[in-house]
């Protein structure tokens, strides 16, 4: 039976976090989905070729142009020349007949001098002498060159011979080096008889030498399938593919809609909606995988017991201020106005970390950040703005940072100079990565953005901070230390008209601030709650001993039972007064809370003694007992307070022995049941109590009377 009830409260309480949780998150979803859906939606166009743009069109994704890639390659790839393999040989070989020529002349003339100088025959005429010269050399010469061109170099002068056979060996070096084909055999052979022409050699041996060029000029170049075929594999190897960016412009408004521009809007899916669906699907998983996270982080506040409606509401509204700011600021953003700069998009975090915790705050910054990377994509499918995603993270996250140890409002204003500094340093990292050039007055304005964004967001949380704290009854630290304030009205009133009251909640609040802090719950709250714990004594204030200075005590002339009535009506007479004076839930639940339902003793027994049949129940407050860590240690240091107050002589080992007593009793009472404390964090807070009680009753020097002196 036990078994088939707990299965029921667990499936009720599961249905009830559903309803508190899951259908908010949900909600806020569609609104990211909803928010953000034409930033990822390509949208198509029904259009004909050699039309007319009705308007501009940029392309959704970035994809290869495939044909227009084969297209370039198979240009690069014709446009490379043949390959040719020049032969060195043959060049050695012809250039050798040249000398061998000259070599032979000489010889000629060297034999004429010795016959000139002897008693021989009468030397050889010219006609002999080519004979002769034509058994000096190779065959392969004569057979090719005509006698003229050896009787004219014969006539020439040596050193005119000379000189010719190396001008002209050099230019036929020259036309072999670059290569010889049957193609431009003419314009090699016309090139050298060009130069020689022009030189200043005798006019017989320029007829010479352009006659022996026809012969000295041949082939020497020839076709190289493999290398040519390798050259053009290598070519179209370089090509670059033909891509079409996301946001490229395919076709202005007014321009003709040619063959090759619609062949580009079908590539990239602007004629096909059937490819829509996938950067849909995208969003929608990346807008689950945000609302997750935002679960996984409610659930477990939710299971702290700090999760309430206000809390909820708070994050629902902030993100949707917060996106919906992003999302109007993006309407007039262009590339080249980076307005996202200016987004006071800080404001959402510093709110949540005030009311709400700083855990939750540093997880929103990065899911605010990559929703702002999908808003500020200039509605390009499939893109992020990844400078937009950096800036958003480490703005927000040095707003986060920077608003530490708040103690008023100002404190806000101080964070949004550490958040100024942030978003400049962020805007100069961009600027210093990036390949532009940015002038002096670009720098000026793009700081000016990020300073503005820092301004704004503070001013923004000054100005909504108010609006969550009253219109949703949400406590932050701020709001704390306002009530924290001597100058409260409620707590003048205990000042004036319950002074030892007063003094009492001043150390149950040192007391708890210490022992929260040390479990980790929240010290500033539980300060505060113990300044207003005990308001309800205000109504009566000379019931309760600390207030009874010089005065004769109330209770010694009524019943025990009516002393009882009095002394449990304190803590529900609180709980009206500060809900008159609209005090926040948590330290009106505090008030109601801090006894529980113990049991008052005193007038218990007192009552008992009198009339033995008297019921425990109507000595024991009403309750409830202590629902949150704070209340529970507040309620602990109440008693503990007290007890110790009433010590003659507080020594250490007196005050241990009071807190472990009262700390045992409220287990063995059951008084901490409902509340969130372990046994380890139980022991932390007795622990801390008794450090700080012997710091505050430490031995001191007795000091000798006048009359001992």
């Amino acid at each position: 039976m036990n078994s088939f009830k707990n299965i029921i409260e667990y499936i009720m309480k599961t249905r009830s976090k559903f309803l508190r949780i899951v259908v908010p998150i949900i909600a806020l979803s569609l609104y990211f989905f909803l928010l953000s859906f034409n930033n990822v939606y390509t949208e198509t166009y029904d259009i004909e070729p050699l039309t007319t743009a009705r308007e501009t069109i940029r392309s959704p994704i970035t994809i290869e142009n495939q044909q227009e890639t084969k297209r370039k390659t198979r240009e690069v790839y014709q446009s490379v020349q043949d390959r040719f393999d020049i032969s060195t040989e043959i060049a050695q070989e012809q250039i050798g007949y040249i000398a061998e020529i000259f070599n032979a002349v000489e010889k000629l003339e060297a034999e004429s001098m010795k016959e000139d100088d002897s008693d021989a025959p009468v030397p050889l005429n010219n006609r002999e002498k080519v004979e002769r010269l034509k058994q000096l050399i190779s065959n392969s010469i004569t057979e090719k060159v005509d006698d003229s061109v050896f009787l004219r170099l014969i006539d020439v002068s040596p050193e005119e011979r000379e000189q010719g056979e190396e001008l002209f060996i050099t230019y036929v070096q020259e036309v072999y080096e670059t290569g010889v084909r049957t193609a431009n055999m003419n314009s090699a052979i016309e090139s050298i008889k060009e130069n020689i022409r022009y030189s200043t050699l005798d006019d017989n041996l320029i007829e010479a030498l352009q006659e022996l060029t026809e012969f000295v000029i041949v082939e020497n170049s020839f076709y190289d399938a493999d290398k040519t075929e390798e050259a053009r594999k290598q070519a179209a190897s370089t090509v670059e593919p033909v891509m079409i960016n996301a946001g490229e412009v395919i076709v202005r408004e007014g321009e003709t809609i040619t063959n090759e521009v619609y062949e580009k809007l079908q590539l990239v899916g602007l004629l096909n909606e059937d490819r829509n669906v996938f950067p849909v699907i995208g969003l929608a998983i990346l807008i689950l995988l945000i609302g997750s996270i935002i679960f996984y982080e409610m659930n477990r506040i939710d299971n702290y017991k700090r999760l309430d409606k206000g809390a909820i509401a708070s994050i629902l509204l902030i993100s949707f201020f917060v996106v919906s700011l992003m999302k109007t600021i993006s309407l007039f953003t262009t590339h080249a106005n980076e307005l996202f700069f200016i987004v006071p998009v800080a404001t959402g975090v510093l709110l949540v970390k005030q009311l709400i915790n700083e855990r939750l705050a540093i997880v929103l910054t990065a899911l605010y950040a990559i929703l702002g990377g999908i808003i500020f994509n200039g509605q390009i499918p499939g893109t992020l703005n990844i400078e937009a995603v950096v800036y958003f993270f480490f703005s927000q996250f040095a707003a986060i940072v920077c608003l530490m140890n708040v103690k008023d409002r100002l404190s806000i204003v101080r964070s949004g100079i550490g958040m100024s500094i942030a978003n400049i340093v962020t805007i100069l990292l961009f600027v210093f990565l990036s390949f532009e050039k940015y002038s002096l007055a670009d720098l000026l304005l793009l700081s000016g953005y990020g300073l503005a964004s820092a301004f704004l967001s503070a001013v923004l949380t000054i100005g909504l901070l108010p609006f969550f704290e009253t219109g949703l009854g949400i406590l932050s630290d701020i709001k704390l230390l306002q009530l924290s304030s001597p100058n409260q009205p409620l707590l003048k009133k205990i000042l004036t008209e319950a002074p030892g009251t007063y003094h009492h909640s001043i150390m149950v609040a040192n007391l708890s601030e210490t022992a929260c802090d040390a479990i980790g719950a929240n010290g500033l709250l539980a300060r505060v709650a113990a300044y207003y714990h005990d308001i309800g004594k205000t109504v009566r204030p000379h019931y309760f001993i600390e207030n009874q200075l010089s005065i004769k005590n109330p209770h010694d002339m009524i019943s025990p039972e009516q002393s009882a009535e009095i002394i449990i009506r304190h803590p529900y007479d609180g709980a009206e007064l500060l809900k008159k004076h609209r005090m926040p839930k948590e330290i009106i639940d505090v008030a109601m809370q801090h006894h529980g339902t113990t049991l008052l003793k005193y007038f218990y027994f007192k009552e008992k003694e009198q009339n033995p049949t008297t019921r425990e129940a109507d000595f024991r407050y009403p309750g409830p007992k202590p629902q949150t860590k704070e209340a529970a240690v507040i309620s602990i240091c109440d008693s503990v307070e007290a007890a110790v107050r009433s010590l003659q002589e507080p020594t250490e080992e007196k005050i241990e022995e009071i807190v472990s007593n009262i700390v045992n009793e409220r287990l063995m009472d059951g008084q901490l049941d409902e509340c969130p404390l372990t046994i380890k964090e139980v022991k932390i807070v007795h622990q801390t109590i008794c450090e700080t009680l012997k710091g505050i009753f430490h031995s001191r020097i007795q000091y000798p009377s006048k009359e001992a002196k």
